[in-house]
């Protein structure tokens, strides 16, 4: 059983999930949860990057367009997105972080998502 540790839903109009604009996204993790979670999986060697992605397609479709990556962890993960690249209407995004471990030589990424309902109102 995996923890959820992270890709909590996180934007500046996050109270509606109403998208209209430049909106900042930004994801938050657990660490704790995190490293409890690569120790189940027997990954107990050094965290040596995190990198969280989104994207954004409108409900029906099967293509997904890319909103941005980050890897700055202490920022929380900030993305900023100008919804007027998309018409209005009802979509789906999906956030995805992977965290990569080192085991001696050996790296190993372990990826987590989340996909929420958003709206975008231009």
């Amino acid at each position: 059983m995996s923890i959820n540790w992270g890709l909590h839903y996180t934007a500046t109009s996050d109270t509606s999930r109403v998208l209209s604009g430049r909106t900042l996204f930004k994801a938050e993790i657990d660490e704790a949860l995190l490293r409890r979670d690569l120790d189940s999986m027997g990954l107990s060697g050094p965290i040596v990057g995190i990198m969280n992605d989104r994207y954004i397609r409108r409900v029906g479709q099967d293509t997904w367009l890319q909103v941005g990556t980050s890897g700055e962890k202490d920022s929380n993960f900030p993305i900023l997105w100008d919804s007027t690249s998309v018409e209005n209407g009802d979509y789906e995004m999906l956030e995805q972080m992977c965290v990569v471990v080192k085991e001696g030589a050996t790296q190993s990424a372990i990826t987590r998502q989340n996909i929420v309902r958003v709206a975008v109102q231009n």
